[in-house]
């Protein structure tokens, strides 16, 4: 049984900065990719960022680019977001997710991704 969890979320203000990470358990096949979405309230699920397991270069929303790392430890399966200078259009429930069907690519796209954390709630206050 595959687990997602999420940690790291918390309440700050606009300039801030905050480390998520998703520890990840129970794979029977690695994943293709995994990656980082957020839910604000009313709004549709987006991608943030997405890292391959096998080697690559991140991929990140433009929305993102240059504020937010994704990384991950493998020996360790825990997934990392480092998001700097954080604006209060960041705040939304952030989860992470995982692919290991193949399908994840540049579009980030929810739909292409098969296994997923409960979320964290990430805050910016101006």
């Amino acid at each position: 049984q595959v687990q997602l969890v999420e940690s790291g979320g918390a309440s700050v203000q606009a300039g801030g900065s905050l480390r998520l990470s998703c520890a990840s358990s129970g794979y029977s096949y690695k994943p293709y990719c995994m990656g980082w979405f957020r839910q604000a309230p009313g709004k549709e699920r987006e991608g943030v960022a997405l890292i391959y397991i096998g080697g690559g270069s991140p991929y990140y929303a433009d929305s993102v680019k240059g504020r937010f790392t994704i990384s991950v430890d493998i020996a360790e399966n825990t997934l990392y977001l480092q998001m700097n200078s954080l604006k209060p259009e960041d705040t939304a429930v952030y989860y992470c997710a995982a692919d290991t069907t193949g399908l994840c690519d540049y579009g980030l796209s929810p739909h292409d991704y098969n296994y997923w954390g409960q979320g964290t709630q990430v805050t910016v206050s101006s």
